[in-house]
């Protein structure tokens, strides 16, 4: 009995190790992949420990099974960086990223989603048709900031290579 409840205790534990590696890992290398629908069921079995890919959080899943429930097509972005330059602190800025649907089927942001919470989206959630223009706002609160900083979303859509990253800077001054 005594030897059941040990071998059972260090699975538990083991288990829990190995999940909070992992865990870390994630945090450590900023790394996210979107899953998409053929790779759900591959989220059941833990990645190798040398493997740099992360599983997506449900969330990602759920954008990224959305996109891609539609006929993919192909994106150009005005920019995907942006830099402020020196601001004020507690100041709420906002930038708005161009995107133009250069493929043959209708363009589908399915989500916008960013890094933290002091960065809001709007975006164009209509299907921007072949040719035309779509918007994604960013919104920026630096009230709980100082100096430089380094932000970004990620944009969920009906194209390739999904998520697209959307990054911006500033210097936030006293």
């Amino acid at each position: 009995m005594k030897k059941t409840l040990s071998i059972i205790a260090l699975s538990v534990i083991g288990f829990g190790m190995v999940s909070c590696k992992n865990e870390n890992k994630e945090t450590a290398t900023g790394t996210e992949t979107a899953a998409t629908a053929t790779d759900s069921a591959a989220t059941a079995a833990p990645a190798p420990m040398g493997d740099s890919a992360a599983v997506a959080p449900a969330s990602e899943q759920t954008a990224a099974t959305a996109a891609s429930t539609q006929p993919l097509t192909t994106i150009a972005l005005s920019e995907s960086n942006f830099d402020f330059g020196k601001i004020k602190k507690g100041d709420k800025v906002q930038h708005v990223y161009e995107v133009t649907n250069t493929g043959s089927n209708p363009l589908v942001i399915s989500e916008v989603k960013p890094g933290c919470g002091c960065t809001a989206p709007d975006f164009t959630k209509d299907p921007i048709m072949p040719g035309k223009k779509g918007k994604i706002t960013l919104h920026f609160d630096s009230t709980n900031f100082d100096g430089n900083v380094s932000k970004y979303a990620d944009v969920f859509a009906n194209v390739d290579k999904t998520p697209i990253k959307l990054t911006f800077t500033a210097n936030i001054q006293p």
